[in-house]
Formats: structure tokens, C-alpha cells, sequence
């Protein structure tokens, strides 16, 4: 049933190019102008249901101290390095007073710290508030915002705004920092796009050896990612879009993308090579590659939206904003991409047959089963007659780059790791200069008292005993709800472990003994704790997603090719290749190996929802590769009988199409890899990484390693379960052809493997 309506489906597209391109320009339009005019600026929100921190902001909101909200932190120092804040002979100290007024006048500011008041009533009271350091060079202004519900990113804009007005007016150099930028500021990665685009256009050109057949992927891709983040950036009119959302929709878009439509396009000049008219050779390719695109792209939206087990809002909605990107880069596959076929007609057959990177389509000896290049077919053969060598190798080499995996560590670059020339780093580094690293990451205190009078004494003297807190600011008490939250800054770097532990330490140790058994109560709470829990919380939930996704491969694969040993394998080997891209990570980013290579300023932890996306998007993409590889394997074992033959043919066929589509996904992700922001750099180094050793290793080397070794078993199927198992239009073909290439071929139940008897 799938086969037909695709084959309609494509078949119709291609006989009207121009109405379904004028379609996707009128559906392109509407959405942009209702991007425009409903859609939102992507924001940031770590906060999720049952965490400590949580309960701290709940707590603060009662009060009514504005401390739950958003803050921003304007950092100064005197242009003239001689000058201090301490007098006021170089009008330091007057320019201070006046950045601070500007400031206190923004929409939307609640309030602001007082450092010029407190230079007035002297150095010391400005230095023990923490609000200029101890040589008078460096103040800082808090500025304090409301809940982020009721800001926006021009908030983030009149800040910078007048900043830059500030900076030509005043004698002082000012830097600026907070979470307000963390929210809202614009996600990276424009440039990023247009590299990926400029990669994947020169392997298509060398694939296809020309220049029409390299500009439909990427024309498809172009027209799919506009509709598909249009459609996230309405979205973030309605709920809190995280701003790495168009950032990943992106690297994810164009990579699936542009595959998507390398399978369909290499069917379709298969095709024409046979000398079927355009149009009907359109709607076959649609029929037969697009089903294993829509296959893999459902599996890769289910996968992402499976991230909903970690119970962490802007995580489900990150992972709903990049799956319609994904939806739309199916739908376009099988609408869009088979109209700019029919468009260009025979054009296709005629310019450049034979690409430099060889033949994507290669010609068809029989019906079953395709004529693989030669280079292909001996390697694959030599892998199959040395089995064992070559499975232990492969899989030592892979266990080995997992191994960094048992030194993960969760958490969020703070702005420390930004490049210089962003306003963030600079503030932060002043911070840390003048009054410590942990000033940049404030912990904050939520307590209520109830009917202990003498608790908020002991709990603010064993905090400040905290040998993991340098210092702790005067106490806040809401007179009508009697709540107190103390600000407290720690002695290491919002990122640092040490941290981490320390905010572990307050609550299941310090707050407890502080409290009693009294009904009062205290949480920690404030950005670098709220960051610290959900890196916690993702870090929990991880298994029951990999077991979740683990389980749906597995049952799918069954029900394709109705075998037992062949989705086992391919789940494990999937978790393999996954495992050392992990490792690779791990070693990059939190060791420093080769960071300097894509622009990494410092080590860094792992972004904490970073492991859980990944694995989600990268078991989707794999499953792609998976079942085109396999199917031709399978059609080759039905047809001739023989394990070995089938493992050299049908690997070997379609060895080019993967590795061709994997340097396409591997250019896009690495063009990402080279971003500023260190998510970026994560999801696509660990992206590029997960696909270049799922191509290589895995499908090269280790998959006919291990089919070879497990001989006719890899089909076995007990008879119990055979019965059992529906028949019915579960299965998909592949790109490869494993339907019948007859024009009338639509039958799409999976003829049975090896059953036992």
C-alpha cells in the first residue's frame, strides 16, 4: 500500500512540477510571514518539575523578592589604568553613578546593586558587598529583571543598546553578562548553514558530476529548512523554544535533507538509465527509495520525541521543535524533490553519468541485485575471509574510544568558555578576576523559617562554614511571608565540579543539620543550581530512553526482516558506534584533545542534555543506513542462497550510496563543529563523529565481519514467533531495490528468513 501511494504520489509531483513548486513557494511564504507576525524568540528555561531548585524559585516567587526572576550583571573598569573607583579625581566614580542610573531606567528592571552608593558610605562597605574589588579597579551592577515569562529578547537588546551608547559616552570600558543573555540572545549558527550548504553542494557535484543533479538536494533542502524552522519560530510564539533548538533543527534538517534526497535522486537516474520517461521514472524512484525515507525519518521523530521520558519542559520542546524539521524534510523528499525531477527532465540522464566520486545508480546486471565496484567488492571479500581478525579489531578500536565515556561529566559551559570577542567572556573574566570565579555563578538560598525563629542564624553560620563557599551577602526576610533567601557565591566556577558537589553538599548535609527536625525548610535555587539538577535529572532518565529506543529498533527490525540474530546485531553495534562518538566527546571537550582544532577556548563538561539528544537523533539516522545496507543484503541471500556471496554483493552494492551520504551528513555536522558556542561544537563534532564510524567501521568492516561469522543464523527465526509476527506492509525495500523493479511492483510483504522447523 505504501509503494502505490508513493509511486502515485511521485508519479502526479513529476507531471506537475510547477503546480507543486508553486505549492511549497506559497506554503514557504506563509509560513515566514506568520513566523513574522506570531512567532517568537527562542528562549531558555532550565527548570523542570520536582527539583530542589524548583521548589528554591517556588519559595522565592512567594516572597515576592524578585529574585526568581531573570538578572543581568553590567561589569566596568576605568579606561585609564591608573584610576580606581575609590576616588573620584578622574570622574570614575560620577560615570559609574550615571551607567548605574541608565540602567535603573530600562523597561522592565526591577532594580539594580548600588556600588557607586556604596563607594559613598566607603571602600570597604563597596568591597565587603562584593561590589568592587578589593584594588577599586572592577564593579559590578545586578540588575534584576522579573520572571522570564513576562520579558522578551528586546529586553536583552535595550541592555545592549544602551551599553553601546554608554561605551562612547563614558570613560569606562564595559562588559555585560547574565542569564538575560543566556535566554535570550540569538542562537549560532547562520554561517554554519552556509558552509554545510557550500560542503554538501561540492560532494554532490563530484557524486553526480553535475551541476543540475547537485543543485536539486540542495534546492529541496533550502526550500525544507525555511518551512521547517519558520514553523519552530511560530512555535516559540506559543511556548519556550530553546535557543539551540534552530541550531540542531538545522544541522539535523540539512544533513537528512539533502540524504533523503540523495537516495531518491540516484534511484531516479537509475531509472532514466534504463530509458523510462522522466515522469514515470520519478514516481518509481518515490515508490521505492522513499520508502525507506519515510521509514527512517518516522524512526528519527520518534526517537527525538522520546525525549519527553526526561521530564524536562524545554527538553520535549526542543525535541517537537527539531522533529518538525525532520517532517518536513520527509515530506519534501517524497512532493517536492520527484517535481524537480519532472522539472528537469532528461536532463538528469544526459549530464554527467559518471561522477568523480563513481556511479551512485550503478547499472543493474540482473533484477535482484546491482554490478558494486569492483575496489568495494574485494575489500568486502577480504573482510569475509578473515572474519575474526577483523571483528576483533573493529570492535577493540571502538571499546577503546569508549572508554573516556567512564569519565563523563554532565554539566553547562558557562560563559568562561566563550571566544573573547563576546561581551559574556569578557565580563565573566573580569568578575573572576576581581572578586573569584564563583561570583559568576551565585547559589541562592530559600528558607522558610516557619515557627524556628533561630534557624535562619545557624543556617546562614554553617553556610558561610562551607569550606565551598567563599563568602555569603546580607540576608533578605519578606516580612509578610517570613521566607529569607540568602545570595551566596561559591569558591570555583559555575562549571567546575567542585561546584556541583558543593550545592550536593548544602543540601543533603549542611541545610539538613542546620534545620533540624523543625518544620522549616530551605533549598538551593538560582541558574548554576537549576542547570546542575536537570544535568542530574538527564543523567537518570538516559537509560530508560536507550532502553525505550533500544527496544523500538529491535521490534522493528524483526518485523523487516523477520529475523531474531540481525536486529540484535544492528542494536549493538548501533550502541557501539554511538558509544565511542561518546568517548570521542568526552576527550575533545572535557580533556582537551585537539579542542584547538574547532575553536575551543577551555575544557568544558558535556552540555547536560546533550548525551540524551544525541543518542535519540543519531539511533534514528543509523537505523537509515541500517536497513539499506541490510535489505540488500537479504534480497542477495533469498536470491542466491549463499550467506557468503550475499554478504560481498550486498554490502559492496551499497557501499558507495552510504559512504557518498555519510560525507555529505559529516560535512554538514562538522560545519557546525566550528561554531562559538560550545553546544554547537558538541552536537556537531559528536554528530559527524557517530556517522563517520557508523559508515566506516561499523557498516564496512564490522557488519560483514559479524554476518559472516554467524553464517545462515543471521536469518533464523523460531517457527513460534514466525507465525506470530504480522505480515503485512511492515516491511521497506531499501534504496536498493529489494522490490521488484517491474514497473507494476508494489508487493510489500517480507517473504519469511530462516525459520526454524
Amino acid at each position: 500500500m505504501l509503494s502505490k501511494a508513493l509511486l502515485r504520489l511521485g508519479a502526479s509531483a513529476a507531471r506537475h512540477p510547477w503546480r507543486v513548486i508553486a505549492a511549497w513557494l506559497i506554503a514557504a511564504t506563509l509560513t515566514v510571514l506568520a513566523a513574522i507576525a506570531f512567532g517568537g524568540r527562542t528562549a531558555d528555561s532550565m527548570s523542570a518539575p520536582g527539583l530542589d531548585s524548583q521548589r528554591a524559585a517556588e519559595l522565592i516567587e512567594r516572597a515576592g523578592t524578585g529574585q526568581e526572576g531573570m538578572t543581568a550583571q553590567v561589569v566596568v573598569t576605568p579606561l585609564d589604568d591608573r584610576a580606581t573607583f575609590f576616588d573620584d579625581d578622574d570622574g570614575a566614580r560620577t560615570a559609574l553613578t550615571r551607567l548605574q542610573t541608565e540602567v535603573k531606567r530600562l523597561p522592565h528592571v526591577l532594580g539594580t546593586s548600588d556600588p557607586a552608593g556604596a563607594l559613598d558610605a566607603g571602600g570597604d562597605t563597596a568591597v565587603r558587598g562584593g561590589l568592587v574589588s578589593a584594588d577599586g579597579r572592577i564593579a559590578v551592577v545586578r540588575v534584576q529583571y522579573p520572571d522570564q515569562s513576562r520579558l522578551s529578547a528586546e529586553d536583552l537588546d535595550a541592555l545592549v543598546d544602551l551599553g553601546d551608547r554608554l561605551r562612547a559616552e563614558l570613560p569606562l570600558r564595559i562588559e555585560m553578562g547574565g542569564n538575560l543573555f543566556y535566554a535570550f540572545s540569538d542562537p549560532d549558527g547562520g554561517a554554519s548553514e552556509l558552509i554545510g550548504l557550500l560542503a554538501a553542494a561540492a560532494i554532490l557535484f563530484l557524486a553526480f558530476g553535475s551541476l543540475v543533479a547537485a543543485a536539486l538536494p540542495i534546492g529541496m533542502a533550502v526550500f525544507g529548512l525555511t518551512v521547517g524552522v519558520a514553523t519552530m519560530t511560530v512555535l516559540a510564539g506559543v511556548t519556550d523554544v530553546p535557543t539551540f533548538a534552530p541550531v540542531l533543527g538545522s544541522m539535523v534538517g540539512l544533513g537528512v535533507g539533502i540524504d533523503y534526497a540523495l537516495f531518491v535522486l540516484a534511484r531516479h537516474r537509475e531509472y532514466l538509465a534504463r530509458g523510462l520517461d522522466p515522469h514515470e521514472a520519478a514516481g518509481r524512484a518515490v515508490a521505492t527509495a522513499g520508502r525507506p525515507v519515510v521509514f527512517a525519518g518516522g524512526v528519527v521523530v520518534v526517537s527525538i520525541l522520546g525525549l519527553a521520558v526526561a521530564n524536562v519542559p524545554f527538553m520535549t520542546v526542543g525535541g517537537l521543535a527539531v522533529s518538525i524539521v525532520v517532517l518536513t524534510m520527509v515530506v519534501a523528499s517524497v512532493t517536492l524533490l520527484p517535481a524537480f525531477l519532472g522539472a528537469a527532465g532528461p536532463r538528469l540522464a544526459r549530464a554527467g553519468r559518471i561522477g568523480k566520486l563513481g556511479r551512485l545508480a550503478p547499472r543493474r546486471d540482473t533484477v535482484a541485485g546491482a554490478a558494486p565496484a569492483a575496489g568495494w567488492r574485494r575489500w568486502i571479500g577480504h573482510v569475509s575471509r578473515h572474519p575474526v581478525l577483523y571483528a576483533i579489531g573493529a570492535a577493540g578500536l571502538l571499546l577503546t574510544a569508549t572508554l573516556p565515556v567512564l569519565g563523563l561529566r554532565v554539566g553547562l559551559p558557562d560563559d568562561g568558555s566563550l571566544p573573547d570577542s563576546r561581551t559574556e567572556r569578557r565580563a565573566y573574566d573580569l568578575v573572576a578576576e576581581g572578586f573569584g570565579p564563583g561570583t559568576n555563578g551565585p547559589l541562592v538560598i530559600a528558607a522558610d523559617p516557619a515557627d524556628d525563629p533561630g534557624v535562619l542564624d545557624r543556617l546562614v553560620g554553617a553556610v558561610a562554614a562551607d569550606p565551598g563557599i567563599a563568602s555569603v551577602a546580607p540576608t533578605h526576610i519578606d516580612r509578610a511571608t517570613g521566607i529569607a533567601t540568602l545570595v551566596v557565591f561559591p569558591t570555583t566556577s559555575p562549571q567546575d565540579k567542585a561546584t556541583a558537589d558543593t550545592i550536593a553538599r548544602l543540601r543533603t548535609d549542611v541545610l539538613p543539620t542546620a534545620i533540624g527536625h523543625g518544620p522549616a525548610r530551605a533549598h538551593v535555587g538560582g541558574a548554576t543550581a537549576s542547570l546542575s539538577d536537570v544535568g542530574q535529572r538527564t543523567s537518570q532518565r538516559l537509560p530508560v530512553l536507550v532502553a525505550a529506543v533500544l527496544a523500538m529498533s529491535f521490534l522493528l527490525l524483526l518485523l523487516i526482516f523477520r529475523s531474531i540474530l540481525v536486529p540484535l546485531k544492528a542494536v549493538l553495534l548501533n550502541l557501539l558506534s554511538i558509544g565511542a562518538a561518546y568517548g570521542i566527546m568526552v576527550a575533545v571537550f572535557q580533556w582537551g584533545w585537539g579542542g584547538a582544532l574547532i575553536g575551543l577556548e577551555a575544557t568544558v563538561p558535556i552540555v547536560s542534555f546533550i548525551p540524551m539528544f544525541l543518542f535519540a537523533i543519531l539511533f534514528g539516522l543509523s537505523m537509515d543506513y541500517e536497513v539499506f545496507l541490510l535489505s540488500r543484503v537479504r534480497e542477495e541471500y533469498l536470491r542466491t542462497g549463499d550467506n557468503g556471496t550475499a554478504i560481498v554483493e550486498g554490502v559492496s552494492g551499497t557501499a558507495r550510496i552510504i559512504t557518498s551520504a555519510a560525507l555529505i551528513m559529516v560535512a554538514v555536522f562538522l560545519s557546525f563543529a566550528v561554531a562559538e558556542d560550545p553546544s554547537a561544537k558538541m552536537f556537531g563534532l559528536g554528530l559527524a563523529t557517530a556517522i563517520f564510524i557508523d559508515a566506516t567501521v561499523v557498516r564496512m568492516v564490522l557488519v560483514p565481519a559479524t554476518m559472516t561469522l554467524l553464517g545462515r543464523t543471521n536469518w533464523w527465526l523460531p517457527r513460534w514467533l514466525d507465525r506470530m509476527l504480522p505480515r503485512g506492509p511492515v516491511g521497506t525495500d531499501g534504496t536498493d531495490g529489494t522490490a521488484s523493479t517491474d514497473a507494476e511492483s508494489t508487493d510489500e510483504t517480507p517473504r519469511p528468513g530462516l525459520v526454524d522447523r
